[in-house]
């Protein structure tokens, strides 16, 4: 009997911490977000589906027409394009670009992050110096140096955002983990016999998921942030390729006449940082 219940320590810890954090993850501010980023998700998805307009075409006879005239249900901009298909494609690229870069920077970061709590020693001060050197470098002029090679790229500009933002999964994967495997919980494991991999995978892996969860939002609401700010200094994505950024740019000098035009790109920016912020809840 007693072999028994020792066994279970590991399990009915980890169920505990899996319970208690599902107790605790649907606030309402949560809650919240997540319907602001469904709405936006099946409007990036669904819109290029039942939106026929070419978002480059262009109608010279219907330039800066408001909502709803000439058949155009958001208007058009200077060159006659449909707002509602460009809308549409620039939230599904911002969307796409935003989870391939998290994605990119969380994988690493935290196997790596694992890795050096683990193993410790050479192979932890060696990581931690290289995520220090990354720090050492502003964000947006890594980006910059990549895109020097490949100016208005999709690569260079996904491949930059990545290299900076893989540090902070690393710093708190590293921290988390080294906490965890002092614990009660992975000593008992051991002397059990349990294996590494068991280890990792019942009771690290649920240790990492919210913290990995949280940076894994802030890390996309950066990368929507990041690239529209670089469209915005004319570096980012080139036209005529509808981004929610360089929409903002490209009608900043017809705000007198078409304020709308300018609004929306920027209130579609705005909520879906706002969305993942509120996914993310409190930093910890």
């Amino acid at each position: 009997m007693k072999t028994n219940s020792l066994a279970n320590i590991p399990t009915d810890v980890t169920a505990d911490m899996m319970d208690g954090s599902r107790s605790v993850f649907w606030t309402p501010a949560r809650i919240t977000g997540a319907f602001i980023l469904v709405c936006l998700l099946l409007f990036a998805v669904l819109g290029p589906v039942f939106i026929s307009t070419d978002p480059l075409h262009q109608n010279y006879n219907a330039v800066l027409v408001g909502p709803g005239v000439d058949g155009y249900l958001l208007g058009t901009d200077h060159f006659g394009r449909s707002m509602v298909s460009r809308l549409a494609h620039g939230a599904q690229l911002s969307f796409a670009m935003a989870f391939v870069t998290a994605i990119s920077a969380a994988v690493p970061g935290i196997l790596l992050g694992v890795l050096a709590a683990a193993r410790g020693g050479m192979v932890e001060r060696g990581l931690v110096a290289l995520s220090d050197i990354i720090l050492a470098l502003p964000g947006l002029l890594l980006v910059l140096l990549l895109l020097a090679f490949a100016p208005g790229e999709f690569g260079p500009l996904y491949l930059g955002l990545a290299l900076y933002l893989w540090v902070e999964f690393f710093r708190v994967a590293r921290i988390e983990t080294a906490r965890v495997i002092t614990s009660p919980s992975v000593e008992a494991t051991r002397l059990l016999g349990f294996s590494r991999l068991y280890v990792f995978t019942r009771i690290i892996v649920p240790a990492l998921t919210g913290p990995m969860a949280t940076l894994f939002a802030f890390a996309m609401g950066s990368a929507i942030i990041a690239v529209s700010t670089l469209s915005a200094i004319h570096v980012g994505l080139r036209p005529p390729t509808p981004e929610l950024g360089a929409m903002i740019v490209e009608l900043v000098p017809y705000y007198s006449e078409a304020p709308l035009q300018i609004l929306m790109p920027a209130i579609g920016i705005f909520l879906l940082v706002l969305g993942l912020q509120l996914m993310a809840g409190r930093k910890s």
